[in-house]
C-alpha cells in the first residue's frame, strides 16, 4: 500500500501510524509511518504554544519521539488500527494548550501484527464551539442535562452531588468523586461522591491524609499533557505502574481494577479531578466523550463558584484578624430574628482592654498584633463563624441550641484560655434568650453587662483606665 500517496491526498494534516498488535487486548510499538506536508511541518515548524520533543521528522520513528507518551493517543491508534474503529475527538491538550479536532481511520490490509490506521488533526489555539457541540444526541442529552442542572441550582454542592451520581451511572462505574485541590494549602477535599449499590469501596476521607496530596499533585506528570487518564485494561494499569508507582499502589489498595481521570482546569488553573472506578470499559470512548465535555463546564462553574466563595469570604471576614466582620455580623443577626423556630440564642460580648494603651505607647504594629492574639484566643474556644469583630476592639461570639449554663461556661472558659495570651485581657458580658427571635435582647443585655464587667476591671486596676 502506498501510504505517501494516502497521505498526500489529504489537505489537512496527515499521517499513517503502525501499531504492533500482541493478541486481542495489548500491543506494543505505535510509529508515524509517514506523514504528509502539513503533518511533517506541524512537527518541524510547530505554531504558537506546541513544543514537540525534536522537530526534525524521520519515518517510521516511535511517536514518542515527538511527543511524551500519551495513553489516550495510543488507545486511538489501537482500536482505529487493530479493531478497526472510526474515531473522533475534539480535545484540548493541556501540554500544549490548545484544541486538537482529531480523527483516526483504519487501514487495510494488515502487515502480519502490525496494523496500520490514518490520522488527521486540525489544530485550534481557541475552542471552536461548533466543533464541541458536534457530537452524538445521546450525549449531548447527557451535556445539556448536566448544564440545565448547574444553571438552576441553589445549592450548588447539593447539585454537584446529584452531577456526581448521574456522571456515575452514565460510566456504569462502582464509584464517581469530584476532588477539589488547594495548591497554595497543598490540600485536597472531597466536594461529592457517588458509589453503586453493594459497593464496599471506601469513601475517599479515608485516604485524604497528609500524604495524599502529593500523590494528586503526581497525576499531572501522569496525564503527561494528554486531557485525560483512561486506564481500561491490564496493558494501561502496566503503564500506570511504571509512570506512577505511588498512586498504582494505592488504585489497587483501593480496589481499583480500572480508572478515567479528567483534571478540572479553568483559565490555566487546576481547581481538582473527577474520576471513576470499576466503570464499563467496553462502554470507554462513550465515557470519554461524554467527560471531555462535561468537565469543561463543570471546571467553568467551579471555577466561578470558588471566586464567589472567594468574594464572600472578602466580604465578611475581618482581613486582620481572620474572624467574621460587623457586616456578616449584621446580616446573621437579621436572619436569627426572623427565624421561625423555638431554638435559644447566647450572645457574649468582649471587649479587648488596652488596645488603645497599646497603639499610643508601643505603636499600631503592635496593637495589631493584640488584636491577632485576642481573635486567636477566642478561636481555641469557638469556631471561626461564631466569632464577629464588631469593630475596633470589640468582638460578638453568637451561640445558637445553647443552654444558660453552657453559654456561662464558655465565657469563664475565654477568660481562662486569654491569660495564655500576653496583654490580652477581656471585659466579658453575656445575654440568653430562650427565643432566637429575641437576639438583639441578648445583645443588648450582654453590651451592658461588657460594660459593667469593664468599669470592675478599671475600678480595679487604676493605672489602666485609659479606655480602649
Amino acid at each position: 500500500m502506498d501510504f505517501q500517496a494516502i497521505c498526500d491526498n489529504i489537505p489537512t494534516a496527515a499521517c499513517v501510524m503502525s501499531v504492533e498488535k500482541f493478541g486481542e487486548d495489548d500491543y506494543g510499538n505505535v510509529r508515524i509511518v509517514t506523514g504528509n506536508k502539513p503533518y511533517i511541518a506541524s512537527i518541524e515548524h510547530p505554531v504558537e504554544k506546541i513544543t514537540m520533543l525534536t522537530e526534525k521528522f524521520v519515518p517510521n520513528q516511535l511517536y514518542t519521539k515527538y511527543i511524551p507518551r500519551d495513553l489516550n493517543f495510543e488507545d486511538a491508534c489501537y482500536n482505529a488500527a487493530v479493531h478497526k474503529q472510526v474515531l473522533h475527538s475534539y480535545a484540548h491538550a493541556t501540554r500544549f494548550d490548545v484544541w486538537f479536532d482529531l480523527t483516526f481511520l483504519p487501514l487495510i490490509p494488515d502487515d502480519g501484527n502490525i496494523c496500520y490506521c490514518l490520522y488527521i488533526m486540525d489544530i485550534n489555539i481557541k475552542p471552536d464551539p461548533k466543533r464541541m457541540s458536534s457530537i452524538s444526541a445521546d450525549i449531548a442529552s447527557a451535556v445539556l442535562e448536566t448544564f440545565i442542572k448547574l444553571r438552576s441550582a441553589e445549592d450548588f454542592r447539593e447539585t454537584m452531588s446529584v452531577i456526581c451520581s448521574d456522571i456515575r451511572a452514565q460510566c456504569g462505574s462502582e464509584h464517581c468523586c469530584i476532588m477539589l485541590m488547594d495548591t497554595e494549602k497543598r490540600k485536597c477535599s472531597v466536594l461529592c461522591e457517588a458509589f453503586a449499590d453493594g459497593s464496599k469501596l471506601l469513601p475517599m476521607d479515608s485516604y485524604l491524609d497528609k500524604n495524599f496530596y502529593d500523590i494528586a499533585d503526581s497525576w499531572k506528570a501522569t496525564i503527561a499533557g494528554s486531557n485525560c487518564v483512561i486506564v481500561k485494561n491490564t496493558h494501561d494499569m502496566k503503564v500506570v505502574q511504571e509512570r506512577n508507582p505511588a498512586w498504582y499502589e494505592s488504585l489497587k489498595g483501593a480496589g481499583c481494577k480500572n480508572i478515567v481521570l479528567f483534571p478540572l482546569e479553568f483559565k490555566g488553573e487546576l481547581l481538582g479531578y473527577i474520576w471513576s472506578i470499576n466503570f464499563n470499559a467496553e462502554a470507554a470512548d462513550l465515557i470519554k466523550e461524554i467527560l471531555e465535555i462535561t468537565t469543561f463546564i463543570l471546571a467553568s462553574e467551579l471555577y466561578s463558584y470558588r471566586m464567589l466563595d472567594k468574594l464572600h469570604i472578602l466580604s465578611s471576614t475581618d482581613m486582620l484578624t481572620g474572624v467574621m466582620n460587623r457586616n456578616e455580623m449584621n446580616n446573621f443577626i437579621d436572619a436569627l430574628a426572623k427565624e421561625d423556630t423555638t431554638k435559644s440564642v447566647g450572645i457574649i460580648f468582649v471587649d479587648l482592654n488596652g488596645l488603645k494603651r497599646i497603639n499610643d505607647n508601643e505603636g499600631h504594629n503592635a496593637g495589631d498584633r493584640l488584636l491577632k492574639n485576642a481573635a486567636d484566643a477566642m478561636r481555641d474556644v469557638f469556631a471561626v463563624h461564631q466569632i464577629f469583630r464588631a469593630g475596633g476592639d470589640e468582638f460578638v461570639v453568637v451561640l445558637t441550641d445553647v443552654t444558660e449554663d453552657e453559654l456561662e461556661s464558655k465565657a469563664d472558659k475565654l477568660r481562662k484560655i486569654s491569660e495564655r495570651y500576653d496583654k490580652v485581657v477581656f471585659a466579658i458580658g453575656t445575654g440568653y434568650e430562650a427565643d432566637v427571635k429575641n437576639v438583639r435582647a441578648a445583645l443588648h443585655n450582654a453590651d451592658e453587662r461588657m460594660y459593667t464587667d469593664k468599669k470592675a476591671y478599671y475600678d480595679k486596676h487604676p493605672n489602666e483606665k485609659m479606655r480602649s
